[in-house]
């Protein structure tokens, strides 16, 4: 086990690029698996993973190494060497890796793991915010899990195949997954794998999609010939899944407020052979007002802090900021409340978010089921999904039905 001098340069510039330039981390990844075409999958491995566990536990070894941001070279350089200790690497003779002092960075790390905001590595705001909503148990728990690296999840497309037959496609490219128990159409990779390079992705076969986010489209109870309404598309992960849910039968319309999400959700509609989708830009209050009492289903995968989803975006802990959270509060309350006037009477709405705050979750359900609005529906159920009980993302939806007149 030796480090070898382009990946590690890979690294330290990836690095460079999200701590100093403000880049996002999954972009930064992209782009350095690029970098060379002579790599083995097992130098990619080494790219990927060593720049997200550095982006991970970027406040534990900065500390340890006695830098501050902004990082320059040399701090990274610093930052690197840290990881490469505790991983047990041997410090080669380069330059930038003389005399890193090893003795003293395993005791500063045994030292620092005894504090909470160092050993999850988060920022103190976050950690003190979290335990006031969840208490000091239950958020040490998920922080702990949400540090674990994430699982790669299939959605297999049932427009095409089925997870049986996608699971023989893939044993034939020695990729092995196993079935999932609460997601009939969920295969898990039992090793990280390149999937996207596979025949199966281009054809449209499948989908990598979170196991609790696979939860979500089936909790709206689609049928086939019913008018859905994807209120917060985006990419369209969760619109495809109800496309699918539908059996391309009906109409599904996907909003979004931004047009090139919705363009990257016809590249991949065209690719599953979702064709009972339409497309419509929220650039107007109008948009919304013209499909008042009209759907009988509703989607409402609102914007939030993602403090689910750490384990697959690690760096939105050094890019949020409270007074975002403050923000997207204030934006949930509205879109809940005007995207919801869609849901015809006895028609149904989802609610969810890739949060684990109650204040992004069923405190804002609570408080729509206040307004006068809100008074028009029954709540049905909802779920609290944690990362430390499932190993999944954390998520929360709600089920509500709109009363009959």
């Amino acid at each position: 086990m030796r480090l070898h001098r382009n990946l590690v340069y890979t690294t330290i510039d990836s690095l460079n690029m999200i701590f100093n330039e403000d880049a996002y981390a999954d972009k930064v990844v992209a782009l350095a698996l690029k970098k060379d075409k002579r790599w083995g999958s097992h130098d990619r491995k080494f790219v990927a993973e060593t720049i997200y566990e550095i982006v991970r536990w970027k406040r534990l070894y900065a500390e340890i190494a006695d830098v501050k941001a902004p990082f320059d070279r040399p701090d990274l350089w610093r930052i690197f060497a840290v990881w490469a200790v505790l991983r047990g690497y041997p410090i080669p003779d380069w330059t930038q890796l003389q005399g890193v002092p090893e003795r003293k960075i395993k005791g500063r790390f045994d030292e620092l793991s005894k504090q909470r905001v160092f050993r999850e590595a988060i920022p103190d705001w976050m950690d003190e915010m979290a335990v006031a909503e969840l208490g000091e148990e239950l958020w040490t728990k998920e922080l702990h899990a949400q540090n674990q690296q994430a699982k790669v999840i299939l959605r297999v497309n049932t427009l095409k195949t089925t997870p049986q037959k996608l699971r023989a496609i893939l044993m034939d490219l020695d990729i092995a997954t196993d079935y999932l128990e609460e997601q009939p159409h969920g295969l898990v990779l039992r090793e990280r794998a390149n999937v996207f390079l596979t025949d199966a992705f281009k054809e449209g076969l499948f989908e990598v999609q979170d196991a609790s986010s696979q939860l979500v489209a089936p909790l709206l109870d689609v049928k086939p010939g019913m008018r859905v309404i994807d209120a917060c598309a985006g990419a369209g992960g969760k619109t495809l899944h109800l496309a699918s849910l539908m059996e391309n039968k009906g109409q599904l319309i996907a909003m979004d407020l931004y047009e090139s999400k919705l363009k990257q959700l016809k590249l991949r509609a065209k690719r599953n052979g979702a064709f009972n989708i339409e497309y419509r830009i929220i650039d107007s209050t109008k948009v919304i007002k013209k499909l008042h009492q009209k759907a009988d289903r509703v989607l409402i995968d609102a914007p939030c802090s993602g403090l689910g989803v750490l384990k697959r975006n690690p760096d939105s802990k050094w890019k949020l900021q409270p007074e975002f959270i403050d923000n997207i509060r204030e934006v949930q309350r509205d879109v809940l409340y005007r995207y919801s006037e869609m849901v015809k009477p006895g028609g149904k709405l989802v609610y969810a978010t890739c949060s684990i705050l109650p204040s992004e979750n069923q405190q804002q359900v609570a408080a729509f089921l206040e307004t006068d609005h809100g008074k028009n529906f029954n709540f049905v159920t909802d779920k609290n999904i944690f990362a430390h009980e499932t190993g999944f993302d954390g998520f929360y939806m709600a089920l509500l039905e709109r009363k009959k007149i």
